[in-house]
């Protein structure tokens, strides 16, 4: 072998050397199976656990898990399905995690997780219509390294309350009891206590989860002491009131639920603080309130990402003064209706219409101030999308324009703004397919069907989301649907069943008419016909009866001189001798 041929061999070699070496050393199966339960049956509905759910969901799924499985709203039975897939799952996982968010309950010292449909009118109901705990921990023992179970049930629970005993012995606790794992390499986390209950928060999300979810995926970071930092941010922001625990053991090596990073390449860019700005952003976003954006600009007051946040605190006040504003105008329609009712003087009617009037106007043009900062938000998170650095730094120009337009309210549309993302333009495709609102396939593209498709999602929830592109927003929103929104319509001659349509068949006698009911065949009625009358005879063909003539006759006068028609005679018709009857007769006299 030549000097040539000797060294393209060696760099060869070399090369893939420097490849194994770089090649992450952590190749561990995670899956997670995520559970929040808040549309209850025979309770009060729970504010917070389905969107609780979608951020834990979000985070795991960023940090790389293989299987995240989100479910919300489950009755019993799918509850059981669920688990039992997910079981299937975890046989050959290293880690293995179960979130839970909804009501759970403590009878005699065992703990249960409570389905939307259980009604649990007595103690005994808990063993037929909640699942136990332990079921839950069965699910995940086949995981190898890491079995991990997160409970936040710890709430004040109205089950308990209303429940009769039917052994006064029988012991029912407030929040969860304590336990203890019988499997090595498990951990049960509560966000309370044993014995003591925890707060859903005054915002969308608890403070257990907001907690979670900034701790939990730490690369690198020890479970153990992650859950440690969870503990000491809930305790701050809960006053010491609420304590999350963590039951169970692991051995000495650190379990972290996100590798630590590997050795990266001499090229690749060291980690820089705007990346710590983009994922604090983020987080905020999946809050999704006013007081997570002011929390991220006192931390980051300038750049790139408060540019962002700026545009979304302007979304949150104009839907702030669009709420007020429709508030404002219902009262002076009240008011209007009320003093017209009562018949009040012309001038305070007179005023009360234009008060109400000028409400009116006020509420549309806090309804169009609402929809301008939305499309700033979208076309905002559009630019993001389509122009942000693989390190999260944009490019000069690009931080200029948005600063520029946070702070002078001017629209986005000028940046060079890229398509959709094909993923989550099906995605939301597939969840309007769910709900009942499009009928073609989700193929990514966002087409006049899908544009129209949202439109009837936002005619029947009630929404106002921007139809012209696929948003987060509107995927979070319907992910919330749990049912049907859109009514299905059928041909005629079908009716909607369920899910499907079936054909309309009427009963005997009746009969399928344009408005697709049926209706009863009205028997035949009989036609009246008017008898025709009788033809009109000649005044010349008319006779009188014989009586009646004679009747008239006897009613004229007589006597000397005067004729059978009752006038006097003339002077010839006395000569013919024309008063009486045999003259008359004899055609002499007329």
């Amino acid at each position: 072998m030549n000097a040539s041929g000797s060294l393209k061999l060696y760099r060869f070699l070399l090369a893939a050397a420097l490849l194994l070496v770089c090649q992450p050393a952590w190749a561990e199966k995670r899956v997670a199976l995520v559970l929040g339960n808040a549309a209850y049956q025979n309770v009060a509905k729970l504010p917070n656990p389905v969107n609780d759910g979608a951020v834990i969901a979000a985070t795991l799924r960023n940090a790389g898990f293989d299987v995240v499985d989100s479910r919300q709203d489950l009755p019993a039975a799918e509850t059981r399905r669920t688990l039992r897939d997910f079981a299937d799952r975890a046989r050959d996982a290293d880690i293995a995690v179960v979130y839970y968010a909804g009501h759970g309950i403590e009878v005699d010292g065992a703990n249960y997780l409570i389905p939307v449909d259980a009604k649990l009118e007595r103690d005994t109901d808990v063993y037929d219509e909640a699942l136990s705990l332990d079921r839950v921990l069965l699910a995940i023992e086949p995981a190898k390294k890491l079995r991990l179970v997160i409970l936040d049930a710890c709430r004040d629970n109205p089950f308990s309350k209303n429940m009769k005993r039917t052994v006064a012995s029988r012991a029912i606790g407030q929040g969860l009891a304590k336990v203890e794992p019988n499997s090595p390499n498990m951990l049960i986390a509560y966000s309370a206590k044993a014995g003591s209950t925890a707060a859903d928060g005054d915002g969308k999300n608890s403070p257990f989860t907001v907690a979670l979810s900034k701790h939990l995926t730490t690369p690198g970071l020890d479970v153990r002491r992650a859950f440690g930092f969870v503990r000491d941010d809930v305790l701050r922001t809960t006053s010491n009131r609420q304590e999350p625990f963590v039951y169970g053991s692991l051995g000495g090596e650190d379990v972290p639920l996100v590798p630590a990073p590997t050795r990266a390449a001499p090229t690749a860019p060291a980690p820089s603080p705007q990346a710590e700005a983009r994922r604090d952003y983020e987080l905020a976003l999946q809050i999704g309130n006013k007081d997570a954006m002011n929390a991220f600009l006192a931390q980051y007051p300038d750049g790139f990402y408060a540019s962002l946040a700026k545009i979304q605190l302007t979304k949150f006040a104009a839907e702030e003064a669009r709420v007020a504003a429709t508030e404002k105008a219902r009262l002076a329609e009240q008011e209007r209706a009320r003093l017209a009712a009562e018949g009040a003087q012309k001038s305070q009617q007179a005023k009360a219409d234009a008060d109400a009037k000028a409400a009116e106007q006020a509420r549309i043009a806090a309804e169009k101030a609402k929809q301008v900062a939305q499309d700033k938000v979208v076309e905002a998170e559009r630019s993001r999308a389509a122009t942000e650095q693989p390190a999260g730094v944009p490019s000069t120009a690009e931080k200029a324009q948005l600063d520029k337009s946070a702070d002078k309210g001017t629209s986005l549309a000028a940046l060079n703004a890229g398509p959709p993302q094909a993923d989550l333009t099906k995605s939301v495709q597939a969840e309007l397919r769910r709900v009942g609102c499009l009928s073609a396939d989700a193929d990514g593209n966002w087409n006049t069907a899908s544009q129209r498709s949202l439109t009837l999602f936002n005619r029947y929830a009630k929404t106002k989301f921007d139809t012209r592109l696929a948003s987060t927003d509107a995927l979070d929103t319907i992910k919330l649907k749990t049912a049907r929104v859109c009514p299905m319509v059928c041909e005629h001659g079908y009716k909607a069943d369920g899910d499907r349509c079936t054909r309309i068949t009427c009963a005997s006698g009746s009969f399928l008419n344009d408005d697709n009911e049926c209706e009863k065949r009205r028997g035949k009625q009989p036609v009246v016909r008017r008898d025709r009358p009788e033809p009109r005879q000649a005044p010349e063909a008319r006779q009188v009866p014989q009586a009646q003539a004679l009747a008239g006759r006897s009613q004229t006068r007589t006597g000397p001189g005067i004729g059978t028609r009752g006038q006097p005679l003339t002077g010839i018709e006395r000569e013919r001798g024309c008063n009486g009857y045999s003259a008359i007769m004899s055609g002499v006299c007329p």
